[in-house]
């Protein structure tokens, strides 16, 4: 068993209808039939929605994810239209809203990996290969693959686990057309954010992004290289062997599984609330990673 702790009720608003309640974000359809998206501050870890928020997380996603779009507009399309609050929304809403393009969404989650790490790092451990893409022997955890590599995963339901699948499963889902299409654009924004993140001084080991079809056209969806959907460590402190700093929910997961916290991830039971100090650090954990890559004050 597993999803939310405690799901929250939709908020009501004129002239919105609620579409989705997500691990993090709400969905709803204005009258204009463009999607509302609302980025809250709830966390998820090990397929569960805990029942303790970070404070301005949604908002740290939301602006962040907009910096990334600007970043990229001159290499993929992305569907904002609007940042601008619905009449009537809660002020809450303000810096973590979104008014985007009503997508045909893929059902593929497209991964892109530099370096080897989680679930990657636990398939190679037992077969060399990373959704069955074969990798040379030597690596370690936290070793930068000699190029970077597309592993899509299935998109799941809330409280299931995305599922690692090849290329070949992929492009039996999606077709042919559409998965060459979607590898060459998560390599090519991947490429693209490494170099920036790089500069910067923060390795962007692995992230993934989600696309739709507007029209005919494939373009960017849901976030963008948040510490939600990727993996950032710092440059400076970077040394495989072993598990890396990271700049996202890392320091929650260590939590849940450390003896403080006393849950046996393996039992049905939810996981506890977080203690103030994890709440904080992880708090300081988004907002460092958005001022790293930005340049910009929180």
């Amino acid at each position: 068993m597993s999803g939310f702790v405690e799901k929250p009720e939709p908020q009501q608003v004129p002239g919105l209808v609620h579409l989705h309640t997500g691990k993090v974000r709400d969905l709803y359809r204005n009258e204009a039939g463009d999607l509302v998206m609302v980025a809250s501050d709830r966390m998820s870890a090990y397929d569960w929605v805990l029942p303790t928020p970070i404070p301005d997380k949604g908002r740290v996603l939301t602006q962040l994810s907009l910096w990334w779009f600007d970043q990229l507009a001159d290499l993929v399309p992305n569907h904002v239209l609007s940042t601008e609050l619905p009449p009537g929304a809660p002020a809450d809403w303000q810096g973590r809203t979104l008014i985007c393009k009503s997508l045909r969404m893929v059902p593929v989650e497209c991964v892109a990996r530099g370096y080897l790490t989680g679930s990657g790092l636990v398939e190679y451990n037992a077969s060399r290969t990373v959704c069955g893409l074969a990798l040379p022997e030597g690596l370690t955890d936290g070793s930068e693959l000699p190029a970077p590599i597309f592993t899509p995963a299935t998109k799941a339901e809330v409280g299931e686990h995305d599922e690692n699948v090849s290329y070949e499963e992929a492009a039996r889902q999606v077709g042919e057309e559409t998965a060459a299409e979607l590898r060459r654009m998560t390599l090519a924004v991947y490429g693209r954010a490494r170099d920036i993140a790089r500069e910067r001084g923060v390795i962007l080991a692995d992230t993934k992004f989600e696309f739709g079809f507007d029209g005919e056209a494939l373009i960017l969806g849901d976030e963008v290289l948040t510490p939600d959907s990727s993996r950032f460590w710092p440059a400076a402190e970077w040394e495989p062997g072993h598990a890396q700093p990271s700049f996202d929910k890392q320091y929650v997961r260590n939590w849940l599984t450390g003896p403080e916290s006393g849950w046996d991830r393996g039992s049905e039971q939810p996981p506890p609330a977080l203690p103030q100090q994890v709440v904080d650090a992880t708090r300081a954990k988004y907002i460092e990673a958005y001022e790293r890559l930005t340049g910009v004050s929180w």
